[in-house]
């Protein structure tokens, strides 16, 4: 079916107002058609194996490209704090932790820099798909301006290290360290953090500040350690044999043969960069990627000339506001999330007020609306892929949210080149040979293997940090949120008094992720600013707090849950296992509202849900 024939059969109406609905498409025909791809997918299930190139785990989590590596003696540390990661979320740490006036603290970060994801993210076209004027926190602070609406990795990159510099917070960094054990020392409230460089860090409290974007993760394929050609993971670049860098072309790709296995956001960013410069691309999806327009632009200046002070932050709320359903606020922003998420309420589909109608109308509403939306991505294929047949499959069968979508300009146009071509391997590869990979029954030799394959994820990620959490009587952090995450708040967990969690955990949530690390991190260290001045040896949640804000955020993802369900595999839905998904534990409600509550429970002063122990 393509999705230009896809015409309106019978008329479109809501079920209970009887409002009519103005579109050109036979929705029940568009459902059937999702759930026939979620099914094909669901046929065979995505697993996933632990690295590769070295294809050893432990190589993997230590190796680092892009720095040689120094020696150092280990040390021996009493510290106030220590926060786990140095991306954006440790560096946000630090900035308050300083602001609170506590400077007896060490990030510990595994690269040899700040920058997280960003410091490993190097491969060619890398950028981020939230503007870089809301995502590239305190530009104002700064007084740095991006120089184009989406920036390049590099620039991201190069503004965390401009933050650390800001904030001054590299002496408090220990990089190249990676983690290796974390327990909770019950004589002496404190928590001790072990090293690979022989360290031993006893700390009053522990900023977990991982992220969810931490460990490479590879497809389990049969005969991988076979092949004889070159294997890269986009988060361990390989420039010294692709040649070019982040601004080059890969100069040293013309005569090999490439395959690009993944086409998740990396593998849209990467593809263009590798069509440009190899002999032949194979470019291998499972699940064809929604690919709207980017319409990247370099910075207006006669806009910036017209900022006034707080207008980040102002920029912040308004961009939050309308990803949690505030659509009548201005559009400050104006790029491809506020127009998704102004449109999916269905205002344009009707000519009565929205918010009139019955919620089950409003409902449908917002479906037809999701449909609309993919329609046009759909349409927009057919305009850019001049072979049909190459157009049908690069077509996405799914709702607008079920997985984050791409924005990209230069993708589509690629599969135009007679040097790419297109594998449409929705079972996923058979094997991989000595000389290159199968799909469906065919062989395909190639030079290079290059995988845009991304990072675990889930709730429940803990483990794959490589080290292993114990708190009180030797509980295992991991054990504790088997059955699904335990907090109160996302960010406090009983047992494991101090330890704060800034990534996502049980917190409301949108897209733009620097500003909910900013928002954290602010409230996790006046928590411990307070339990220092207040002589408080620790604090953690009742299990009576824990369970009731389990209760409440289980409630508020019932219909998110349900939308997954009707999703195509992905990391959002868990591969198709909701329970396990990434969004299945996140607090579902605007974040104004989020905030409010936590403002009020940090105004009270009561701290009710937290047990505060003092000395004594």
């Amino acid at each position: 079916m393509n999705s230009k024939d896809v015409v309106v059969k019978t008329p479109v109406v809501l079920p209970e107002s009887g409002v009519p609905v103005d579109v050109d498409f036979d929705y029940a025909e568009l459902l059937a058609r999702y759930d026939e791809e979620r099914d094909a997918r669901l046929a065979r299930p995505t697993s996933r194996s632990k690295g590769a190139d070295a294809h050893d785990e432990e190589a993997l989590r230590t190796w680092d490209p892009y720095a040689p590596r120094f020696d150092r003696e280990g040390v021996d540390l009493d510290l106030d704090v220590v926060v786990l990661g140095g991306g954006f979320g440790g560096i946000t740490a630090g900035k308050w932790l300083k602001e609170q006036g506590i400077d007896n603290f060490r990030i510990v970060e595994q690269a040899s820099d700040f920058g997280g994801t960003w410091y490993w993210n190097r491969y060619p076209g890398a950028q981020c798909d939230v503007q870089s004027y809301l995502y590239l926190p305190y530009l104002e602070e700064s007084g740095y301006m991006p120089t184009k609406k989406y920036v390049g990795g590099k620039e991201i990159f190069e503004h965390a290290q401009r933050l650390g510099r800001l904030f001054d917070i590299y002496p408090n960094a220990l990089f190249q360290t990676v983690v290796s054990d974390v327990r909770w020392d019950e004589s002496h409230n404190a928590w001790v953090i072990a090293t690979d460089r022989g360290d031993t860090i006893r700390a009053k409290f522990v900023i977990r500040a991982n992220g969810p974007f931490s460990k490479p993760q590879y497809p389990t394929v049969p005969g991988i350690d076979d092949f004889k050609g070159k294997i890269i993971h986009t988060s361990r670049w390989d420039y010294q044999y692709t040649g070019g860098d982040q601004d080059l072309p890969l100069d040293k790709l013309r005569d090999k043969r490439v395959a690009l296995i993944g086409t998740g956001a990396t593998g849209i960013q990467v593809a263009p960069h590798l069509a440009d410069a190899a002999e032949q691309v194979f470019v291998v999806q499972r699940t064809p990627a929604l690919v709207a327009e980017r319409n990247n632009a370099p910075t207006d200046p006669d806009w910036v000339a017209t900022l006034t002070p707080g207008w980040q932050s102002q920029m912040h709320e308004n961009f939050t506001d309308q990803l949690s359903g505030l659509v009548h606020v201005e559009d400050l922003v104006q790029d491809v999330w506020t127009q998704i998420y102004r449109a999916l309420p269905g205002h344009d589909l009707v000519d009565v007020d929205v918010s009139s109608l019955p919620e089950k109308d409003q409902i449908h509403l917002s479906i037809l609306s999701d449909l609309k939306i993919v329609n046009a991505v759909r349409e927009r294929v057919d305009r850019t892929v001049s072979n049909p047949e190459t157009a049908e499959a690069l077509k996405p069968w799914f709702g607008v949210v079920c997985k984050r979508p791409g924005f990209h300009d230069e993708y589509l146009p690629i599969f135009n080149k007679e040097s790419v071509t297109l594998i449409n391997a929705r079972q996923g590869l058979d094997r991989i040979t000595e000389n290159g990979f199968v799909a469906n029954g065919v062989e395909h030799e190639v030079d290079c293997l290059i995988f845009a394959t991304g990072f675990e994820t889930g709730p429940h990620t803990v483990g794959s940090y490589g080290y292993e959490i114990l708190g009180r009587d030797g509980r295992n952090l991991r054990e504790h949120f088997a059955g699904g995450l335990k907090t109160l708040h996302g960010f406090f967990s009983r047992d494991f008094p101090n330890l704060i969690e800034l990534g996502l955990s049980q917190n409301a949530f949108n897209v733009h992720y620097t500003y909910m690390l900013d928002r954290k991190a602010r409230h996790a260290t006046r928590m411990i600013k307070h339990a220092l001045d207040a002589d408080i040896v620790s604090f953690e949640p009742t299990h009576e707090a824990e369970s009731e804000w389990g209760e409440v955020v289980r409630l508020a993802g019932e219909s998110h849950a349900a939308y997954q369900a009707t999703c195509t595999p992905g990391y959002y839905n868990g591969q198709g296992n909701v329970t396990q998904g990434i969004f299945r534990e996140i607090y579902q409600a605007p974040d104004r509202d989020y905030w409010g509550l936590i403002e009020e429970w940090w105004e009270n002063g009561e701290f009710t849900g937290l047990e505060l122990n003092k000395n004594g």
